[in-house]
């Protein structure tokens, strides 16, 4: 039988043994083994930290993110083979699409974020603060990629997105991974980690695969990795507790699976649109991917009053669900994982039959189209049935990880949020209501126990990504149950890989630190005119002291005429009585514009292209006619701009910070305007 290799110590390695056999879980017929053992895990470690981590931490944010967008468009180009072994876990194309495209998505958008960062290879975090009355003593946070390893264990229901969303994060900021999926679907990490590792595009030691146990591994973390762990909460919490992730302090984060629900709101009725989007949207949860998704509903709240129309119009909704060969095109759900996971499923039913009924569905029998039932992990939609669930502690308490919820009435909404509390934290809750208020109620009532809460109805649902879909730019995890972790989110979620250091100094030693101009550092002045280099000539802290100018009530009418900003404070003399204005004072966009007439290069054609926007801009101090101002204009920050084709003029954006001052020295206005800058390339 064909075993799985261990892509590890940069090259691919079999484990000693015939390992864990792998099944086809539609067929039930044995397709490979797995094993990790004899695998050197200390070792493994090591490499990742000696030689991933290096180079991965010697790239900018904008090269991490260009290797992450490689990625993507390189694995795009392999579907294909990705979907053939996908059907071997009982994926039906659509459940495919969710794992295979929606990870490969995931490497898309933190490709994207790199225009968030800095051109380096660690970023500011927060605003600078000033910590002296004189300006010379500051402070400024910020985050560097940690020197270890990111050690990913994850579920055995999104093979390839489980991986993908995970490592998306930790090499965008700057930090290799050893991922160990679930071992009864690892054939298919194998699969597209294969591909990634032929492509060439990642680092050596950048990222490795062990399929089969993660034996002593986690003997070897040290305070500088990552362990981040999907699945039940069970054993998360005995992975957490390990004595080597206690005594080194090392950052575990954990998502387990959840008893997420579905809320229908009370003003819900029959012959409106959100009902219907609320049977599709339960219907949808049980049956992708066999229900088999932390994020799927397990419990389904409804006023009282509603019961039993929903009970029936959820039945009538199950009964087309189509059941069999993931490969025939009539099927719309396929198999659990494998037979172990049909053995916990009904052990777990069993255990809510206490308190519930089945109302939909059979424990013991299912209908299947080009396929053996028996012979595959296949299990019927289970639509249970909760009378009392105040008072149920089952079925908040109890998970069966497949195809199956619980219906439960509710009365009133304060209800609906006990209710949904009462799973002890989850990673994702929807409500179904048109009305706003409602959906306010319960989303402020409901927060604390939820990662994630989603408001349907008819505006939404057209777009709508649904209740069981993170999102990369999103948080993933949830309170309690849920693990308390946290995991994407964005830029939030690459600061799980960074160590945060709060750095001290002269604004002069932290522009040079920081690479970004701090104020009240010392500037650098030449000859040339800014406006007049080119994107690399520019450097950050260089420096413009413009000329003067004196503002006049001449010049504060003209700009009310041009602008039609006739503003009283303006143009009216006598309705000034009791306001901070001694006058009337300028417009605060006449300064800005008169600022810009004092620092712009008015000569000829140079490599600025355009004013590309403005930044917190503040105006400080009143100006009026007779005022005198003043600009110190220094360049603040660079940005590298990716061409967007072969015809795109080879560019930056310039960030300058715009300092105003009146004939006393004193600020009127600050803030910071954007220019498109030209390589040399183009001019």
């Amino acid at each position: 039988m064909k075993k799985l290799d261990n892509y590890i110590l940069g090259r691919w390695i079999a484990g000693d043994g015939d390992g864990q056999t792998l099944f086809n879980a539609y067929t039930g017929r044995p397709i490979a083994a797995a094993t990790t053992r004899g695998l050197d895990f200390a070792a493994i470690l090591n490499y990742a930290r000696q030689k991933g981590n290096p180079a991965l931490r010697s790239m900018t944010f904008r090269e991490r993110g260009l290797m992450l967008r490689a990625l993507a468009l390189h694995l795009r180009n392999h579907l294909d083979g990705f979907y053939t072994v996908s059907y071997q876990t009982g994926a039906t194309k659509n459940d495919s699409w969710i794992d295979i495209e929606g990870g490969i998505g995931n490497l898309f958008a933190y490709a994207s974020l790199r225009r968030k960062f800095t051109d380096e290879s660690f970023c500011l975090d927060g605003e600078p603060h000033q910590l002296s009355k004189g300006g010379s003593f500051m402070a400024q946070h910020l985050l560097v990629p940690k020197e270890g390893v990111a050690v990913h264990i994850n579920a055995f229901n999104f093979p390839v997105w489980g991986m993908l969303e995970k490592i998306a994060v930790n090499l965008l900021a700057g930090v290799p991974a050893v991922v160990k999926p679930a071992t009864v679907t690892s054939y298919l990490t194998e699969a597209v980690v294969r591909q990634i590792a032929a492509s060439g595009i990642l680092p050596d030691g950048a990222l490795q695969l062990v399929c089969g146990s993660a034996g002593d591994m986690l003997d070897y973390v040290t305070a500088q990795d990552v362990v981040t762990f999907t699945g039940s909460a069970g054993t998360g919490q005995m992975l957490k507790s390990h004595k080597r992730i206690l005594e080194e302090n090392v950052p575990f984060n954990m998502e387990a699976d959840s008893l997420n629900c579905i809320v229908l709101g009370e003003d819900v009725t029959a012959d409106m649109p959100e009902w219907e989007i609320f049977i599709k949207e339960v219907r949808k949860e049980m049956t992708v991917k066999a229900g088999q998704k932390c994020t799927a509903v397990r419990r389904i709240f409804v006023p009282a009053n509603k019961l039993e129309d929903v009970k029936i119009a959820l039945g009538n909704a199950l009964a087309q669900t189509s059941i069999g060969n993931p490969l025939n095109e009539k099927v719309r759900m396929g198999s659990l994982a494998g037979q172990q996971q049909r053995t916990e499923v009904k052990e777990q039913v069993q255990k809510l039959l206490a308190s519930c009924q089945v109302i939909y569905g059979s424990l013991d029998s299912v209908q299947v189209i080009d396929a053996d039932a028996e012979k595959g992990a296949f299990v019927s939609p289970l639509l249970l049935l909760n009378q009392r669930p105040l008072f149920s502690h089952a079925v908040h308490e109890v998970e069966a990880f497949g195809p199956v919820a619980t219906l439960m009435p509710y009365t009133g909404m304060d209800e609906a949020v006990h209710l949904s509390r009462m799973g002890k934290g989850s990673l994702c809750s929807t409500i179904v209501t048109a009305d706003s208020q409602l959906a306010r109620r319960y989303v402020l009532g409901a927060a604390t126990h939820h990662g994630r809460i989603l408001v349907l109805n008819r505006s939404c649902a057209g777009e709508s990504t649904g209740h069981g879909s993170p999102l990369p730019l999103l948080v993933h995890g949830g309170p309690g149950r849920a693990g308390g972790g946290e995991e994407m989110g964005g830029i939030r979620g690459v600061k799980h890989y960074m160590q945060r250091v709060a750095v001290q100094g002269s604004p002069t030693d932290i522009t040079a630190i920081s690479g970004v101009y701090q104020q009240g550092a010392t500037g650098r002045q030449d000859a040339i005119h800014p406006f007049r280099k080119h994107f690399e000539e520019v450097q950050v802290g260089d420096q413009l002291l413009t000329g003067k100018r004196t503002i006049t009530e001449s010049d504060i009418i003209a700009f009310a005429n041009l602008s039609w900003d006739h503003f009283y404070a303006h143009v009216d003399a006598t309705s000034l009585e009791g306001t901070m204005f001694e006058k009337p004072v300028a417009h605060g966009y006449l300064i800005l514009s008169a600022a810009a007439g004092l620092f712009v290069e008015n000569s000829a054609k140079c490599p600025v292209l355009l004013n590309y926007g403005i930044d917190e801009l503040r105006f400080t101090k009143p100006v009026y006619a007779g005022n005198t101002i003043q600009v110190r204009f220094t360049c603040r920050e660079k940005l590298n701009q990716d061409a967007k084709d072969e015809n795109d003029v080879p560019k930056g954006i310039v960030k300058w910070l715009v300092e105003v001052t009146d004939e006393t020295g004193e600020q009127v206005a600050v803030g910071t305007i954007l220019t498109m800058v030209a390589k040399k390339t183009t001019l």
